[in-house]
């Protein structure tokens, strides 16, 4: 009965920590760090790939034992009679002294004893699923590093996106704090009658506008947070905080070159593609050993007796060796056919590699080519924040002394608003597409400064 309650005990804790795995509390605040951390430790798509991984290890213990000696023991009891001597045609001929005697009686019969099966010459077929095998498990290592880091972007991604989504929000909010405080400046001279009814209307339909754009920029950092939250395998509601601000973080580009040379070495994907083409070369040996001479021993040894007292008495022992050989002869072609599948599928297989190669060099070009005009649009949008502001105080300035119109207060604040998301924006590509580079030369996707914040 405890042993029972034990059981059921351990089981509904299983299903609570399970459940709790699948909308787990992220810490009161996350870094960019903290983020790819636990993504990697709870993401779904990185624990598939993990299991992927171990089953191909079990698959590689099962083909190795394929060379090693298989030993069975086997044994039977059987207890019979047969009188099939008495349905004998002959046995009518039979002295009487003899038939008599030989009457069927009910006997035991036992048989106990150890088959050894070893496999002594395959062609290399053995040798070749083994490596065939060791093969698979690089590329499942390989593919599991590829989905690493394609979750490290992705959490990478999202979590700029958060930043992103925060900071057009701060612009929403300092654009209604400018029009709030520019309509208390309109009411102000219009109870001093140097503003007309009109500008007050104006003004309160500019702040009025600001509203619908406050409530875009809060369900999107929603939608942004809860990303996030998916990523790092949290409850999607989680008020989740993050540390860290969207920031220009100049990165010393190495050349095209270089990134490109470095990424055919080290990216997973290409990596995976070579294990591919490696094993459709081992399937293909595998197909041409299916057509060659393959040589097994079997040997057996055990005792055959009717009375259990004469078990391991040698005088009732029986032993067997036994050399099989198999060399295929003619099959219609069906060997022939599997090894032009085989050669087929190397083929592809190089084809593939070829073709993700270049693939990853365009990748850099393109991800190389964003950074570069993302950092120069950064440049021309922090000017033109420094060139509106000015604008803007001028023309604040101007119409408290009526040589300005609210309608130029107005172009100013909005000029000055598309400034602003314009550097924000500009930040935000030049980091997603550094962090896009990085993945695409099979770098770190966070380097030493985004890993402290």
């Amino acid at each position: 009965m405890k042993l029972v309650l034990r059981f059921f005990t351990s089981a509904i804790l299983a299903a609570l920590g399970s459940s709790m795995a699948l909308g787990q509390s992220p810490p009161a605040t996350l870094t960019l760090s903290d983020a790819v951390r636990l993504a990697l430790e709870r993401n779904p798509e990185v624990l598939v790939a993990r299991e992927q991984l171990e089953e191909l290890k079990g698959k590689i213990t099962e083909v190795r034992a394929d060379a090693y000696p298989q030993v069975t023991l086997q044994g039977y009891g059987l207890r019979l009679r047969d009188p099939s001597i008495l349905n004998s045609a002959s046995f009518d001929k039979l002295p009487d002294e003899f038939r008599s005697a030989l009457v069927p009686t009910s006997a035991n019969l036992f048989d106990v004893g150890l088959t050894v099966t070893q496999p002594l010459y395959t062609a290399g077929k053995v040798g070749t699923a083994i490596k065939l095998a060791v093969e698979g498990q690089r590329e499942k290592e390989a593919a599991l590093e590829a989905v690493r880091q394609r979750v490290a972007f992705r959490v990478f991604q999202a979590f700029h996106d958060l930043l992103l989504a925060q900071a057009n929000l701060e612009v929403v909010r300092e654009t209604y704090w400018q029009r709030e405080k520019h309509l208390e400046q309109v009411r102000s001279r219009f109870a001093l009658g140097v503003a007309t009814e009109t500008d007050v209307l104006r003004s309160q339909v500019n702040l009025a506008n600001t509203e619908p754009e406050r409530i875009r920029a809060e369900n999107t950092l929603r939608l942004a947070r809860a990303t996030l939250n998916n990523l790092i395998v949290a409850d999607l509601d989680a008020p989740t905080q993050i540390e860290g601000n969207l920031a220009y973080r100049p990165w010393a580009l190495p050349p095209a070159a270089e990134l490109q040379a470095q990424a055919l070495e080290v990216r997973p994907e290409i990596l995976v593609a070579r294990r591919l083409v490696q094993e459709a070369r081992l399937l293909g040996s595998l197909a041409r050993a299916d057509n060659k001479l393959r040589v097994d021993m079997e040997g057996r040894y055990g005792y055959n007796i009717r009375d259990p007292k004469n078990l391991f008495n040698q005088d009732f022992n029986r032993w067997n060796i036994t050399f099989n050989f198999k060399l295929p002869f003619y099959d219609g072609g069906r060997k022939a056919g599997q090894v032009v599948q085989a050669d087929s599928r190397r083929r592809a297989a190089e084809q593939n590699l070829a073709q993700l190669e270049n693939n990853v060099k365009l990748e850099i070009k393109a991800a190389s080519d964003d950074l570069q005009s993302s950092a120069e649009a950064i440049a021309a949008a922090r000017l033109n924040v420094s060139q509106a502001e000015k604008v803007l105080e001028m023309m604040q300035a101007n119409y408290q002394y009526g040589a300005a119109t609210t309608l130029d207060v107005f172009d100013s604040q909005t000029a000055l608003t598309v400034a602003r998301n314009a550097e924000i924006n500009a930040t935000y590509q030049y980091q997603v597409a550094k962090g896009r580079l990085r993945l695409a030369a099979g770098m770190p996707i966070l380097d030493g400064e985004e890993k402290r914040q």
